[in-house]
């Protein structure tokens, strides 16, 4: 490999006077509620917002889809005309992101080599998926990506930075670094500060890094043999680096080997995150199914599971919703070691054979008040101890799909960085 695998980039930070219409919540967020994206069109509309620069997911399956990404890609093209960015170039940036609840999460922007990233089963890559990719969902997240000239991220890495020796310093450190931006975010969100990396401080960093990606240091941590250093973990969007990562492939097999390791598309922004930041907390992610007979699909889960109204030693916890009212089970005879396994196993299961659509809810009264509608359930899950991560990919490879979100939707990564990638 001829590149770090985490390095710093040519990055894009708009430069108007209204930067909170301008950043907008992941466009994996919301997902069942359109008329958050509603609002925020409202708040967007007639000002430059990265909402012009991104296909919101809650529209993937409207019938005005490639008139959407073409709409997309030509917004991208006016909007670099129209010089809203401020390039800075070969740029490693600290950003404090202030959570709704006033707790300070810690990131660096940088860009992932995804020659060093495989979301296959049984990847030994140096950044692995956490979660197991749905190949189906891939495709349409091509179309958006093939023909824009930007990306904007919101891929957040993990690193299991004990030590805290990466990121933290720089929070003692900021006020000897150039601030670039500081704002509050659109819907109660928090709030985005940001400083740009000087030379000495962008060395100690990928020299940590390095470190980190080394066999010793992965030794010293696991403790595992026969395994490939993990120094990064896909933490939030899977889906959309490995989006990226096929339409690298994809111009691969377009531009030639030799060309394609040096165009742009090689790359992914991403936001690198240390596992035990103190505001990082694991959140259950839960379900939601429509166009179903719940009576029917209980009777299935309690013939492949027999349920339990009372805790059983073996069995695995779950929240049943109706109507919006919870009522707790175990599920017996578990065919994988979480919940969210055996459940996910089940429901994939039963969808392939029975009518009905499966959509994963961040807030369990969200989901209380979606199982509401007719022909509707939810399940509600428990989340997972976060030091158990790496341990866990390093071992058995990445976990359910959905297994656990790191905080809740007006948490997660709000658009803000840019890159060209044509």
């Amino acid at each position: 490999m001829d590149s770090a695998v985490f390095s710093p980039a040519d990055q894009l930070i708009f430069n108007g006077s209204d930067p909170t219409a301008f950043s907008v919540v992941a466009c994996d967020q919301y997902t069942s509620e359109p008329e958050y994206w509603e609002d925020t069109a409202r708040l967007a509309a007639g000002k430059p917002s990265a909402l012009h620069l991104i296909f919101p997911e809650v529209y993937l399956k409207s019938p005005d889809f490639e008139n959407r990404v073409s709409t997309v890609n030509q917004n991208m093209e006016d909007a670099l005309k129209q010089g809203i960015f401020t390039e800075y170039p070969d740029a490693l940036i600290y950003l404090e992101r202030t959570l709704r609840s006033g707790k300070i999460r810690r990131g660096l922007i940088g860009k992932i080599d995804l020659e060093a990233y495989d979301f296959s089963p049984g990847s030994q890559s140096p950044v692995r998926a956490t979660e197991g990719t749905v190949l189906e969902r891939i495709p349409p997240r091509v179309r958006i990506r093939e023909q824009a000239p930007l990306e904007l991220p919101h891929i957040m890495l993990l690193m299991d930075d004990r030590r805290r020796e990466v990121l933290e310093p720089l929070a003692e450190s900021k006020s000897r670094l150039q601030k670039l931006y500081g704002f509050p975010l659109m819907m109660g969100s928090g709030r985005l500060d940001g400083w740009l990396l000087g030379e000495e401080e962008t060395a100690r960093i990928l020299a940590l890094l390095k470190k980190m990606a080394s066999h010793a240091e992965f030794d010293e941590k696991y403790g595992i043999p026969g395994k490939s250093p993990l120094p990064f973990a896909v933490g939030d969007g899977n889906h959309s680096l490995a989006s990226a990562r096929q339409h690298y492939l994809n111009c691969k097999e377009k531009l030639g080997e030799e060309a394609a390791r040096r165009h742009p598309s090689r790359y992914a922004l991403a936001e690198l995150v240390n596992l035990h930041d103190e505001s990082l907390e694991f959140e259950p992610i839960h379900r939601i199914l429509t166009g179903v007979s719940p009576e029917r699909l209980l009777g299935e889960l309690n013939r492949a599971h027999p349920l339990s109204d009372t805790p059983i030693p073996s069995g695995q916890k779950l929240g049943i919703l109706q109507n919006g009212q919870l009522r707790e089970v175990w599920m017996t005879q578990p065919s994988r070691n979480l919940p969210v396994g055996t459940l996910q196993e089940f429901l994939d299961g039963y969808l392939a054979q029975n009518p009905g659509e499966i959509d994963y809810i961040h807030g369990a009264e969200v989901t209380a008040s979606l199982s509401r509608q007719e022909q509707s359930i939810g399940f509600l899950l428990d989340g997972m101890d976060k030091n158990d991560l790496f341990p866990t990919v390093i071992l058995d490879g990445a976990l359910p799909r959905k297994t656990f979100s790191m905080g809740e939707a007006w948490d997660k990564r709000f658009y803000w960085e840019a890159r060209k990638i044509r």
